[in-house]
């Protein structure tokens, strides 16, 4: 289990909905994987977490593989 401070963006999605599906396919991979709202796209949907963007968060080490995956 990673810690909160040990994640690293790999992406970003338009959507809480997108972020999941993103997820989804890192997961599949065998990447962990946290879908987050962006502070860009905090308060778009009044605290609704699925309006608005989200970072894809991995580990570092996983990091350029789910970058490669998500291209």
């Amino acid at each position: 289990m990673l810690r909160p401070g040990n994640w690293v963006v790999v992406g970003v999605a338009r959507s809480e909905p997108e972020a999941e599906l993103l997820c989804s396919v890192l997961r599949g991979a065998g990447i962990e994987c946290l879908p987050r709202l962006t502070n860009s796209g905090a308060g778009a949907g009044d605290g609704l977490g699925t309006v608005g963007a989200h970072d894809i968060l991995v580990s570092p080490a996983d990091a350029q593989e789910a970058r490669d995956l998500l291209r």
